[in-house]
């Protein structure tokens, strides 16, 4: 079957699905296979509970006119993406970035979305399976859509531009993550920059943060910028204070004096900042933009700021890498309070310098005055006697709830996979 017959199956059952739990009746399912699973195995269970067809590439011993054999059904997926992808002209902004990709997606698709139909990326679907997925529920009334890019090893990006051909691109930045598939941060760099690559290639705009000078480096063979940041730029703001929420003034580029944000941290400033820049260049309103940023609500773990009885929880723990983690530990050190507790997980993905990283984080700590410190991690070493040290979270769950803490400020970050969030449950 070639990818524009499966398109026209597509367009009476739009509904893609990649998980046997979560299949609706009429959905079309990918049996995609990867080390830990294998979605052949379910292309039964998938047609009995409703799939109206099975796109698998293993004999799966079952008789049925409605699975479609190919040679590799994740290809076939992102085919079939691209596919619908180029049924549109609208503009398609790719972001990616080491740190705060997801909050300023979310954040451009809260402003893009009081004026356009917009269509963005649902959770942290920003891989080879996710993206695909993600443009494959795009509508047919799109007027823009937002696409995350998640990435951990160098021609990533360069594969998800091949299928989601993104018209702008914004990277937030580069830092000290996914080292063990980069290799370094130089690494980091040439695999994020695959992003300016293609947009350069095919004449699209991006918006750049000046305030990173190799940001500056990287985007030299693109044409067209736009810019934003704390200084020389086409979009410019300050942090006017970030205690605990963040209230940023924009100094050019719109008129909002006072945006009183729902995130914390002052390090969501370039999120910010990107989110007003992306409203203007497509003319949404300036108190537009100033309401969907002051009612934007995080969520997931992301820059949360939760009341617990007397006690303030700032729960950051989506993710962690050494630069987030400087910049969150930095911002909690600025931060009004006599009781501070931090807890923290340890940091994935980073090869050969995890133990360096690691320390260095410990040194950063040992530096300022807490009421606890609690860390947990297998890369945490020659901690200090007053530091607490458990092999899981869920240890540190359980010394939490003994604390009995009352008006205490306390951080929380970490690694997704260290599930740090469970400590409060």
């Amino acid at each position: 079957m070639t990818i524009s017959e499966l398109y026209k199956i597509f367009l009476v059952h739009s509904s893609v699905t990649t998980d046997t739990r979560k299949i609706k009746k009429g959905d079309l399912f990918f049996a995609l296979k990867g080390p830990n699973f294998n979605g052949n195995r379910y292309v039964q269970a998938a047609l009995t509970q409703g799939a109206a067809y099975c796109i698998c590439d293993e004999e799966t011993g079952v008789k049925d006119d409605r699975i479609i054999r190919t040679e590799n059904a994740l290809a076939t997926q992102q085919q079939l993406a691209k596919y619908h992808r180029q049924r549109f002209n609208v503009p398609f902004i790719a972001i990616t970035g080491s740190n705060g990709k997801t909050t300023t997606k979310e954040l451009v698709h809260a402003v893009l979305s009081t004026k356009y139909r917009c269509y963005t990326t649902h959770g942290n679907f920003n891989n080879h399976i996710g993206i695909p997925l993600t443009l494959l529920s795009i509508k047919t009334d799109a007027e823009i859509a937002v696409v995350e890019m998640g990435a951990n090893h160098r021609q990533e990006i360069k594969e998800y531009c091949i299928y989601s051909l993104p018209t702008h691109g914004l990277i937030t930045n580069c830092g000290k993550a996914h080292l063990e598939g980069f290799g370094s941060e130089e690494g980091v760099r040439k695999g994020k920059g695959e992003l300016y690559e293609h947009i350069g290639a095919t004449n699209g705009t991006i918006f750049i943060n000046t305030d990173y000078s190799y940001l500056e480096e990287m985007s030299r063979r693109v044409k067209n910028k736009i810019s934003y940041g704390e200084k020389a730029a086409d979009f410019m703001g300050t942090v006017k204070s970030a205690d605990p929420f963040l209230d940023v003034e924009i100094t050019k580029g719109a008129n909002i004096s006072s945006l009183k944000t729902q995130l914390a941290g002052s390090y969501n400033l370039p999120n910010i900042l990107s989110a007003v820049c992306i409203g203007k260049t497509f003319d949404v309103p300036d108190h537009q933009i100033k309401q969907a940023l002051e009612e934007y609500v995080p969520s997931n773990s992301r820059s949360q700021l939760i009341k617990k009885g007397s006690n303030t929880i700032l729960l950051d723990a989506y993710n962690a890498n050494p630069g987030s983690m400087k910049a969150a530990i930095e911002n909690f050190v600025a931060m009004s309070g006599e009781k501070k507790a931090v807890m923290l997980g340890g940091m994935m993905e980073l090869g050969n310098d995890s133990i360096t990283e690691h320390k260095s984080l410990v040194d950063l700590l040992k530096q300022h005055p807490w009421y606890k410190v609690a860390l947990t991690g297998k890369d945490f070493t020659g901690l200090p006697d007053n530091f607490y040290y458990f092999n899981s979270s869920e240890e540190m769950g359980e010394w939490y709830r003994r604390q009995k803490f009352e008006n205490t400020l306390i951080l929380v970050k970490g690694s997704r996979s260290m599930a740090m969030e469970k400590i409060l449950e």
